[in-house]
């Protein structure tokens, strides 16, 4: 299944076209991505829900937002301990484990009883879902070795980024036709077959080591990125970032994540939770940095889309959902040749161009208004997509560049916590922006979540979308930069000195 080793010729080959996928590597993407899938759709399949959800437990929005709150600080705090966990046990194991936490997890929110319930057991399937992207990158990246990890990566992300186009749809039809109870329910049978593939094809027998775990980094890194990302959360409402409850939060994170980046960087005995001296190996920072900046920008534009198309143009949550369809669809086209091109011409030599293209499809969003044609945002949303489908794969994969397999773990670990910050970081940022914006032109008491579309006021927040818009059009142009330091040759290949 893995590649030859690179030889003293493999540099002249660089450009030459790789060789063909194995059918083991294709099958084995296959399987770990339907894991991935249903971790993925329900970040956004269950938000079509929270009214319904509401309305039967009888708990206010602001109540039932903590659904999906919880899952996500859940989400956020189980990536750190990837690395360790696949040292220790294995990724199979690991695989195996928090597929079964997930979908026990999703059974019990459809039996949910009370509003507190679910967030509780929309915790625990977050504990299980947030370690499954990290750990199939992981389990992906060392089946397939530096030659071919491109292209198994790209085809496997494709169902992942589907999950955004599909799950406001399949949210709507089951929210409109079903109980919200099956928002969770349609999660067993998949795991059910997500299960037995990956218990039939996982590889066994993975050297393991007794590794203890680093107890200090667990109670500073994984709560701080919990404490840390709800302030920004706290910080994306109308109060900003002087909200007394947010400057808080983010006071207490920040403190408990530089508390670890001390505690890891000295030596001793035992390893840090995430290794952070991987930071001295130039791919490794550069992805990472490019990966914050591209979260901020991709997740931060994910809160802006939907809430211009639900104040300015009056649309529901799953026509606004649906409307970010080609975006998704954009990123499914390219991924796959994207892929292949990584491994072909490195990521140094891909990335770049993708951010460009993400840019061309940001920047007119930047001027736009209330009545803006619909098929002209598609089609710029499309370009968006196919730039964001050419950008996170080869980002992750270049940090992969020069590292031993053991240390692919961490690697992993770096970027998705990279992201996941950077998305926090910019979504409460654009979220703060427009509240701002808005209140300059219609009053310091004006709250953005309360604009009725074709009203006055919605003809007001025109000019703050466009600020919040050329925000993101910021983050895409800073990622530029940490993305000209990506490795600019294949994986695969040696330097020659």
């Amino acid at each position: 299944m893995n590649p030859k080793p690179a030889g003293p010729g493999d540099d002249e080959d660089a450009g030459a076209a790789p060789e063909a996928l194995p059918r083991s590597l294709l099958v084995l993407g296959a399987a770990v991505s339907l894991g991935v899938v249903m971790s993925t759709l329900d970040t956004t399949i269950v938000s079509v829900g929270l009214r319904s959800m509401g309305e039967e437990l009888a708990a206010p929005l602001s109540t039932v937002q903590w659904v999906t709150t919880s899952y996500l600080l859940a989400f956020s705090m189980v990536i750190p301990l990837v690395g360790w966990g696949v040292s220790r046990f294995g990724a199979r194991r690991m695989w195996l484990s928090s597929l079964t936490v997930f979908v026990v997890g999703s059974a019990l929110c459809g039996l949910a009883w009370s509003a507190e319930s679910l967030i509780a057991f929309r915790a625990l399937q977050g504990l299980g879902g947030g370690m499954l992207l990290p750990l199939s990158q992981t389990i992906l990246a060392r089946a397939a070795g530096p030659k071919l990890m491109g292209r198994v990566m790209g085809m496997a992300a494709v169902p992942g980024m589907l999950s955004p186009v599909f799950g406001p749809l399949l949210g709507g039809l089951i929210v409109d036709h079903l109980d919200w109870s099956w928002l969770f329910y349609v999660n067993l049978p998949l795991g059910a077959v997500a299960l037995g593939l990956a218990a039939k094809l996982l590889p066994r027998g993975e050297p393991t080591t007794r590794a203890p775990l680093d107890v200090l980094s667990v109670l500073l890194l994984s709560p701080g990125l919990a404490v840390l990302t709800l302030g920004f959360l706290d910080a994306g409402g109308p109060s900003g970032f002087s909200s007394t409850r947010a400057e808080a939060e983010l006071a207490v994170g920040a403190l408990m994540l530089g508390a670890f980046v001390l505690h890891a960087l000295r030596r001793r005995n035992t390893a840090p939770l995430v290794d952070l001296r991987l930071f001295r190996h130039r791919a490794v920072a550069a992805s990472a940095a490019t990966s914050f900046l591209l979260g901020a920008s991709l997740f931060g534009a994910l809160f802006l889309f939907p809430l211009y198309q639900q104040l300015l143009r009056g649309q529901d949550a799953m026509a606004a959902g649906l409307l970010l369809a080609p975006q998704g669809l954009g990123a499914v086209l390219i991924a796959p040749r994207a892929g292949r091109l990584t491994d072909r011409y490195g990521a140094g030599k891909v990335v770049p161009v993708g951010m460009v293209l993400a840019l061309l499809g940001t920047l007119p969003y930047a001027f736009v208004e209330s009545d803006t044609s619909e098929v002209w945002l598609g089609g710029v949303l499309l370009v968006r997509g196919l730039g964001l489908g050419a950008t996170f794969i080869p980002t992750l994969v270049a940090a992969y560049h020069g590292l031993d397999r053991a240390q692919f773990p961490n690697a992993t670990s770096i970027v998705n916590i990279s992201q996941r910050v950077g998305g926090s970081i910019g979504t409460a940022l654009l979220s703060l922006v427009l509240q701002r914006s808005y209140q300059q032109q219609a009053g310091p008491g004006a709250v953005v979540t309360e604009v009725q579309a074709g009203t006055h006021a919605a003809e007001q927040l025109v000019p703050a979308f466009g600020s919040a818009f050329w925000w993101t059009l910021g983050f895409s142009a800073l990622a530029l930069l940490p993305a000209l330091a990506l490795p600019r040759r294949p994986a695969g290949t040696a330097s020659h000195h």
